[in-house]
């Protein structure tokens, strides 16, 4: 079957897949940094002898320094409209965070690699975010959904990567030898990005700083936009504190291998993968709002399931369930931003998103790192799943949504 028949379901012709790919193939890269971390996590904490509530401290570090880089990345975005080019410095920045845990043992210098790993992250979604969403505002939901699953990809891949290189050398060495296929994105992405000419619809579109800021106060006067940024806080609450303490608990309370570890963890992104770009195209025909709800609901059970499966081989079957109905909704809620925030303003109202997840997701680790120590690992699932009950309450006040048209966004 041609290729341009296949992806017609996308409501995208075939060329114009390969921006799309590129910018997710970008995304995999800022992820799969995030992920290296999180698995190399146990074996710093073992190594250096730390508490939970100090590697839940590192996490935090990450979930901080993202609520601070948010403040000015979308702004940066926005106003200087070099979209491409942020997205280009995330990716070299995360990948000299990760390659420096090969020259220290020192926790406060680790912190400070930490932080900017989480500044790569959280400077790459205002650019990527908004560049997309401008670029194909009648299949927002489509091509967000590329990009998560690229978030997927990262985050599934690097973890098997990084427990193959953690079966044979130490996590310094291991972290940077992973940071090295970043770079190689990078330079991808700027070589096959920069020279399109994308116009109005993509780079180097800017707005004014008085059209910024007067934009800005009507965005965070709006209710439905607070609204949706809070629920989507205590989803990612929920999603980053399963990242912390997933493989603390398959590491520590199941006594998983690390190459183990790293096939749970990617068989939750596997979900995702999976279930991403159908919950995307699927919200461009029948809007965002069902779609949230139907995953947030599902989320909230299978959590708690968790916390009552004891043995390994339900866990990893339970873990699994969770990334295919988790990780679908994570593009439709972006699309659902995009689609209520104005266009010039799209990198701002991602910060605005991001940088509200960012700030409920630094509770997560201190909270259930403080948990597992006084109650043990499994007691952290319970809160995780109370995290995602509240964000279903949101969910469910948030007003009717609606799906742009191309001629919505051109009036």
């Amino acid at each position: 079957m041609p290729v341009t028949k296949a992806l017609k379901w996308t409501g995208l012709a075939g060329p114009e897949q390969a921006p799309v790919a590129v910018v997710g193939l970008g995304h995999a890269g800022v992820h799969w940094i995030a992920a290296v971390f999180y698995l190399v996590l146990p074996f710093i904490t073992e190594d250096l002898g730390l508490s939970y509530a100090q590697a839940g401290a590192l996490v935090a570090v990450f979930h901080a320094t993202s609520v601070v880089i948010n403040i000015a990345s979308g702004f940066l975005v926005d106003v200087t409209g070099r979209r491409v080019l942020w997205q280009t410095v995330a990716l070299i920045a995360g990948a000299l965070g990760l390659a420096g845990f090969a020259l220290t043992r020192d926790y406060t210098v680790l912190a400070l690699l930490v932080a900017l790993i989480a500044a790569s992250n959280n400077l790459w979604h205002p650019a990527a975010i908004s560049w997309l969403s401008r670029r194909y505002p009648a299949n927002r939901g489509y091509v967000l959904s590329v990009h998560a699953l690229g978030a997927n990809l990262g985050d599934a891949l690097a973890p098997l990567a990084a427990g193959a290189l953690l079966a044979v050398m130490a996590w310094g060495p291991a972290a940077a030898l992973a940071a090295l296929p970043v770079g190689a994105v990078a330079w991808v992405l700027w070589r096959t990005l920069a020279s399109r000419r994308t116009g109005a619809a993509g780079d180097h579109q800017q707005v004014s700083l008085a059209g910024y800021f007067g934009g800005m106060v009507k965005v965070v006067r709006d209710r439905a936009v607070l609204g949706l940024a809070l629920m989507a806080g205590f989803r990612t609450m929920a999603q980053s504190g399963l990242l912390a303490f997933l493989p603390l608990y398959l590491a520590n309370d199941l006594g998983l291998s690390p190459l183990a570890m790293g096939a749970a963890l990617a068989a939750m992104q596997a979900g995702g993968v999976i279930a991403g770009p159908a919950a995307g195209v699927l919200s461009d025909r029948i809007g965002r709002r069902r779609i949230v709800i139907a995953g947030l609901g599902l989320s909230t059970v299978v959590i708690l399931a968790l916390a009552l499966a004891g043995r390994p081989v339900l866990f990893v079957a339970g873990v699994t369930v969770l990334g295919f109905v988790m990780y679908a909704i994570r593009p439709v809620i972006h699309s659902w931003m995009m689609d209520i925030t104005p266009a010039n303003l799209g990198g701002s109202a991602t910060s605005l998103l991001f940088g509200v997840q960012a700030g409920l997701s630094a509770l997560a680790p201190l909270i259930g790192g403080l948990l597992a120590d006084a109650f043990g690992l499994v007691t952290v699932f319970w809160f995780l799943a109370a995290a995602m009950l509240v964000s279903n309450l949101i969910a469910l006040r948030l007003p009717p949504d609606h799906t742009p048209t191309s001629a919505q966004e051109a009036s």
